[in-house]
């Protein structure tokens, strides 16, 4: 009996926002004070990340807080995801830093927006389910290069550097930081120390504890109180405004949006892949399951509404998403609150931040960037497979000297090859003989007294085939080449598909040209035990115009041979 088919979901259930569906299944007080216990949690990480990242993308502190709290509450109020939190993210700071440089920051903002329209018509075309189809060793190598890259990026402010101008590529920036050596400042390095020590130690014994906030202020009141004479926020960029600034569009016109279009389509690329996969990291923390096109919907209107109040692009973040679900987030409303927070952190605390050093805020990102190294994975993929390993090594190696989106693009693309290249050696094609003497007809013996003599004859007239395993573009010359083997004797053909789990419009091509050579022959061709979506394939290409048949299994096509090949 053929099982009911699955009814597809509709727009309704694919876009309605996580917080209606928590809200629908019950929210009370309990539920409210866990998300608020959360929310304050994942601001304070929030916080000192928000800042750090700004600055090193390349823009003022202020901005990293507007983008965790204008996106950061968009994509958890819309997102479908129950623990998403969103904001900036270090995965962009090597893009986020060339727009930049290339475009300046009103270029940055209108790729922002532009990238926000690209990610919710993304989710509206329900796109989201592919973008998940991203290789494992392409996310474990593109992470490595921008771990690299960021922590390349720091080594100026961790060391107190004198650099004028610091290269955005990798290899130019090392030689312009090495040149820079004389100038580094002892101070600039204690504080680095000791923020990193802290973080180390905090995570170590109170492994609970905020460690980036605890050294942060360690690091802040050391400096404040022995006037240490290193670089802060308040130096470099003369504090942090203390309210959100006016809403307005960034500059358009039709040559400035072509210029930029190149920087939308990464942040586009890379955020859709950051934030599913921290919602599915979340899904695997939690036993849940979200709703790729409606994040994906949350996160494009979260980059729409950014750029507006100056904040940078907006993507979900693993390591905030991961502290949410620790702290015993029960939803949406949890995400929302830490925007919240961080928006009560600018109204009423905006001046302490000056007092900030950016030693400091280097020593956090360098911790960051050790954390995103999926070291063991890394040598894993490199000892387990040459396969994976080539995947890996270029995307890695083009991350960091090439550009991101082209290590992305090329390692998928190597992925692909890879897979085709492993699925064509799994294809299969046996010829075998399925039926003995004692099957044959009765009345077969009646006119051969060497019963035995006709059965040989007739198993070197029927071919019975057994194909299995994928049979696809990539399969097509091993199942040729098998076929080949066979010749044309055959007065008929059984060819058994039960087997076989994917056929395409190049796997019927073949089957098609045996079955109408069989034709001029006049040989009998039989399709047997096809899946629903095989058989399927087979009739919308015509197969039954070239003469073949189908039969429910191998011993009545047997038969049905046996019997073309006496008459």
């Amino acid at each position: 009996m053929n099982a009911a088919p699955v009814a597809k979901p509709g727009f309704r259930e694919l876009y309605t926002p996580k917080i209606f569906t928590v809200l629908k299944q019950g929210y009370g007080l309990a539920g409210l004070r866990a998300d608020a216990l959360s929310g304050l949690t994942v601001a304070i990480v929030a916080l000192p990340l928000s800042m750090a990242i700004a600055i090193a993308s390349g823009v003022t502190p202020d901005r990293g807080l507007y983008t965790s709290i204008v996106g950061g509450f968009i994509v958890s109020a819309f997102g479908g995801s129950r623990f998403q939190i969103g904001g900036p993210a270090g995965a962009f700071i090597v893009l986020v830093a060339a727009a930049v440089a290339q475009h300046g920051v009103e270029g940055l903002l209108l790729a922002t927006f532009l990238s926000g329209l690209m990610l919710a018509a993304i989710g509206l075309l329900r796109l989201g389910t592919f973008i998940k189809y991203i290789p494992y060793p392409v996310t474990v190598g593109f992470t490595a290069g921008i771990a690299v890259i960021i922590f390349a990026s720091q080594i100026r402010d961790l060391l107190g550097l004198q650099l004028e101008h610091e290269p955005g590529p990798l290899l130019p920036k090392l030689q312009a930081l090495g040149g820079a050596l004389p100038t580094a400042s002892p101070m600039a390095i204690l504080v680095a120390s000791i923020t990193i020590g802290a973080i180390v130690l905090v995570r170590r014994y109170r492994p609970h504890w905020p460690s980036f906030l605890i050294a942060v202020v360690a690091a802040s009141v050391c400096v404040a109180l022995l006037g240490l004479p290193v670089s802060t926020i308040g130096t470099q960029f003369g504090g942090i405004p203390q309210s959100l600034p006016v809403p307005h569009l960034p500059d358009f016109t039709y040559a400035k949006v072509i210029d930029v279009l190149p920087n939308a389509l990464s942040f586009t690329l890379l955020g859709s892949i950051e934030s599913l996969l921290s919602a599915v990291v979340a899904d695997s923390m939690t036993g849940r399951r979200h709703r790729s096109n409606c994040e994906l919907v949350a996160q494009g209107l979260a980059n729409i509404a950014s750029p507006l109040f100056g904040g940078i692009c907006v993507t979900g973040n693993i390591a905030r998403t991961a502290t949410n679900v620790r702290s015993g987030a029960r939803g949406p409303i949890s995400g929302m609150l830490h925007s919240v927070f961080l928006l009560l952190f600018v109204l009423v605390a905006a001046p302490a931040a000056s007092y900030i050093p950016l030693a400091a805020l280097a020593g956090v990102l360098a911790i960051v960037a050790w954390n995103m190294v999926e070291k063991h994975a890394f040598a894993r993929l490199l000892r387990v497979s040459w396969g994976d390993a080539a995947v890996l090594l270029v995307t890695f190696l083009l991350v960091i000297f090439r550009d991101l989106s082209e290590g992305i693009l090329i390692g998928f693309a190597l992925s692909a090859f890879l897979f085709l290249h492993r699925m064509a050696q799994v294809v299969a094609v046996e010829q075998v003989h399925s039926w003995v003497e004692d099957d044959r007809p009765d009345d077969v013996a009646d006119k051969e007294s060497d019963g035995t003599e006709l059965a040989a004859r007739m198993a070197s007239d029927i071919a019975v085939i057994r194909v299995s395993g994928a049979f696809f573009f990539g399969a097509t010359s091993a199942v040729e080449a098998a076929l080949d083997r066979i010749g044309d004797k055959p007065k008929a053909y059984v060819i058994d598909l039960s087997a076989v789990s994917l056929l395409d419009s190049s796997g019927v091509a073949i089957i098609e040209d045996l079955a109408r050579k069989a034709g001029q022959r006049r040989a009998a061709v039989y399709l047997v035990a096809a899946t629903r979506a095989v058989r399927h394939t087979l009739l919308r290409h015509g197969i039954r115009e070239t003469g073949a048949r189908f039969r429910r299994d191998v011993g009545s096509a047997v038969e049905s041979a046996q019997g073309e090949v006496l008459g």
